[in-house]
């Protein structure tokens, strides 16, 4: 497969703008006919001995229509070779024991079928992503899930998963939403359903007094930020329609720091971070995870010391996704996001070029460190599109030895939107450890 390089930006002078840290990027694959067919979801994992393995949904809007590739590198991403075509969407990468696992959707979009999600199925490589077994079915219900991150605990993998829990929302349906954290032991096969341990579920739509009803008890911090029209959205202008609060693309950690205030000196706790739909621009949403005796999870929301409730986080990039990983080296989480620079601009005055309301930028991507899941540092500017349209976002990341290796959601000059990108790009952060300050 070709690959093609994009020029370096230039060093900057002391005192100048800063320098992105791999605007110089491989395009990893690119959209046939970019007025119709987009590409999406990208997800990256690192093997030993150097291979990466990746894999990106091409989806047909107008045909409505879409698959997954699944793709190896063994030169640092310089080349790749396709080695699966599936059947799904919304799919991650993931490592457990010997086996490298492809986790998503049923991918059917058709008179008939389910528009807001598809049943949950998984594949599994034994020979490091060469070959891949057809997709076995986890769960017939709804779900929705994107290449969120994974976590590794006790012998565990643990990852999440939305389902739609009630179909009652009549637009972007993220507040009918549940994050599930799902755990299974690394040695078994994972696509046997019975492997899965499901936590209990939270729906958003459930957790704010008055939601259903549009009389939401927040106050004092702009939430929501346009008046919420439960079940169908607010119309505010430009063609742009404010549905439900809600959360999505959930990340999930563990807080390892001893001297932390929700810290689990059991290690049993689990703090899920998830994309905040709510109008503004850098806030996540949280909840936690408990792991019982018995061996069940329990969802939960934190709460601050005070005993106040805390479903709401500042978090640079939470209102888009964002893709967190846990360097033992540095004993530091990173983040790669979506950097926003004009939420506040009247709908109106955005740019035609400029995709959806203002809490919508998706050309910077960016990095940040932190110790807390509080206070995060920026690290760099990872990407830019030349323009609004011109998207680097979606990102997953992964450490690759001394780098961050980020397989992002790209668009250039000839793709139909920010959203609807014709790009997958593989982006190098070299020696990033040395970005801590």
């Amino acid at each position: 497969m070709a690959l093609a390089f994009a020029a370096a930006l230039p060093a900057a002078p002391a005192g100048g703008p800063i320098r992105a840290l791999a605007n110089d990027h491989l395009v990893v694959a690119e959209s046939p006919d970019p007025a119709t067919t987009a590409l999406y979801t990208p997800s990256i994992v690192a093997l030993p001995g150097g291979r990466l393995v990746a894999c990106h949904t091409q989806t047909n809007r107008i045909q409505k229509h879409g698959q997954t590739f699944i793709l190896t590198s063994d030169d640092g991403g310089r080349s790749w070779k396709r080695r699966a075509t599936s059947p799904t969407n919304q799919g991650r990468l993931f490592l457990a024991g010997d086996s490298v696992y492809y986790l998503a959707t049923r991918f059917f979009i058709r008179p008939g079928s389910n528009p807001k999600g598809e049943p949950l199925c998984i594949q599994r490589s034994r020979d490091r992503g060469e070959t891949w077994s057809e997709p076995s079915n986890l769960d017939s219900r709804t779900w929705h899930q994107t290449a969120a991150n994974t976590w590794r605990a006790r012998g565990c993998v643990y990852l999440v998963v939305e389902r739609l829990t009630v179909d009652n929302i009549r637009s972007w349906y993220v507040g009918a939403l549940a994050p599930i954290l799902m755990r299974a032991r690394e040695t078994d096969d994972l696509t046997r359903a019975e492997a899965w341990t499901h936590a209990s579920e939270l729906t958003f739509q459930d957790l704010i007094p008055g939601y259903r009803e549009n009389q939401l008890a927040t106050d004092f911090f702009g939430v929501p930020f346009y008046r919420q029209s439960f079940p169908r959205g607010t119309p505010i202008g430009r063609g742009e329609n404010f549905p439900p609060l809600g959360w999505l693309e959930t990340n999930v950690v563990q807080i390892l720091d001893p001297d932390h205030v929700w810290h689990d000196p059991h290690g049993r706790t689990f703090h899920l971070l998830a994309r905040a739909h709510t109008g503004l621009t850098n806030y996540a949403a949280l909840a936690k995870v408990t792991e019982n005796p018995d061996g069940t999870m329990t969802t939960s929301l934190e709460q601050a010391p005070s005993g106040k409730t805390l479903l709401f986080l500042p978090m640079p990039g939470g209102h888009l996704r964002f893709h967190v990983v846990y360097d033992t080296t540095t004993r530091l989480f990173w983040m790669v996001g979506s950097q926003s620079t004009d939420s506040m601009t009247q709908l109106e005055r955005l740019p035609k070029d400029r995709y959806g309301r203002g809490d919508n930028e998706r050309h910077r991507l960016v990095l940040h460190f932190v110790r807390n899941l509080v206070d995060w540092c920026f690290a760099g500017l990872v990407a830019t599109g030349a323009t609004a349209k011109e998207s680097r976002h979606y990102a997953s990341m992964e450490i690759d030895g001394d780098d961050l290796v980020i397989l992002s959601r790209s668009g250039d000059a000839r793709a139909s939107s920010a959203h609807d990108g014709n790009l997958i790009t593989l982006h190098r952060v070299r020696q990033f450890r040395a970005l801590v300050y």
